[in-house]
């Protein structure tokens, strides 16, 4: 099974995080931070991944170190959870409509990480979730796990449409990049 098991403790956030690739999409998630807990529950049943995240944050502070370090923490269990990345078919991409909003992402488990995200939000904050950690976490998510992932809202007036349609769109985007394949999908050999 592929499956991972990550924590991560420091002054600022305790997290411990459970990742099965070849889950049925049940999540249990609890980071103190209503929106973010919604979005990976979605993640996890759009991509058919089994989630446990249990993190503690400087919530009084702000959101910023809760929603990074559980990027980076996700990343680094997509990574171990995967290994070498042979065996999968690498490349994953969707479309996701999120009633008046629209999202595109699409990836490459590549071993070469890289960010590309395009969005824009008419306000700050959806709850008590800044709005710019959609694109931070994105991209803890994306360096951890070792992926190229572009990430963009064509159009969308609801911010929580646009955001809940990126999360969903990750999560369909890698739901057909971990699927079996036979041996490494590079010309290389090696990813």
């Amino acid at each position: 099974m592929r499956c991972s098991h990550r924590s991560r403790v420091t002054r600022e956030t305790d997290i411990e995080l459970t990742l099965n690739l070849d889950g049925s999409g049940k999540a249990e998630i609890h980071t103190g931070i209503g929106f973010f807990d919604h979005m990976l529950s979605a993640f996890a049943l759009h991509g058919g991944f089994d989630l446990t995240v249990e993190a503690k944050g400087d919530l009084e502070v702000d959101c910023h170190h809760t929603v990074e370090d559980t990027g980076i923490v996700l990343g680094q269990a997509f990574a171990e959870a995967l290994g070498d990345k042979s065996g999968v078919a690498r490349y994953g991409s969707a479309f996701l409509p999120m009633d008046e909003a629209l999202a595109f992402v699409t990836l490459d488990i590549s071993n070469r990480p890289y960010l590309v995200f395009e969005t824009s939000f008419l306000s700050d904050a959806v709850g008590g979730f800044d709005l710019q950690m959609v694109e931070e976490f994105f991209r803890a998510f994306a360096f951890q796990a070792g992926i190229t992932l572009h990430a963009k809202t064509l159009y969308g007036r609801n911010d929580h449409h646009k955001a809940e349609a990126l999360f969903k769109g990750l999560a369909r985007a890698l739901r057909q990049a971990v699927a079996p394949a036979d041996g490494v999908q590079s010309t290389k050999g090696v990813l």
